[in-house]
């Protein structure tokens, strides 16, 4: 059966199980440094509550972050919970050309990825397959009958770089012009 929340919550809990392991092989090796840096303290007493977070079903991402130290534990932990999301609904050309809003699996993915600050891409396969195989001035003369600007791929990249935090950053000389992914906010002579 189709129920995108199920699916949602299955998903969510295995990468949950997979981050307990990771914050208890961490709090085990902070307790053991706490015994001979007191400065750990505060590290484990973050691990623990983290922890507690992750039993209650909770994904890393939404754990409440007091400071930087805390933000640093988190990345340098890699838990699978706590990296952004985008929520990709494959959803039927029906769907497109009537509204998306209109499905309510779509309203129910739109609902979760609002309360956990994700993004949502509606995409259809069957279009993009297609899409993929047109050139591009049958491309964009078939996205325009679908009300579309840009295919589902060129959206998804387009997503994934405002969730990452990422821009193009485009070099111009004479052998040739290339644009390179850097963070948003980084200098001009930082990303030369």
């Amino acid at each position: 059966s189709v129920n995108p929340a199920r699916d949602i919550e299955t998903i969510n809990l295995e990468l949950v199980f997979s981050d307990m392991e990771m914050v208890t092989r961490r709090l085990d090796k902070a307790t053991k440094a706490l015994k001979g840096d007191k400065k750990m303290q505060s590290e484990v007493d973050f691990l623990k509550r983290l922890l507690a977070h992750l039993e209650n079903g909770l994904p890393a991402r939404s754990v409440q972050i007091d400071d930087d130290s805390q933000i640093e534990i988190i990345n340098t932990t890699a838990l699978l919970s706590a990296k952004p999301v985008i929520y990709a609904c494959n959803m039927s050309e029906d769907d497109f050309i009537n509204g998306i809003d209109s499905n309510k699996n779509y309203n129910t993915v739109k609902t979760i990825a609002e309360t956990e600050k994700a993004e949502i891409l509606p995409i259809c396969a069957a279009l993009e397959s297609e899409i993929a195989s047109l050139d591009d001035e049958e491309k964009t003369m078939f996205l325009e009958e679908l009300g579309l600007e840009r295919s589902g791929l060129d959206r998804m990249i387009q997503k994934c770089y405002h969730l990452l935090g990422l821009i193009s950053y485009l070099t111009a000389g004479q052998p040739e012009v290339r644009a390179w992914t850097i963070t948003k906010g980084t200098k001009a002579p930082q990303a030369a």
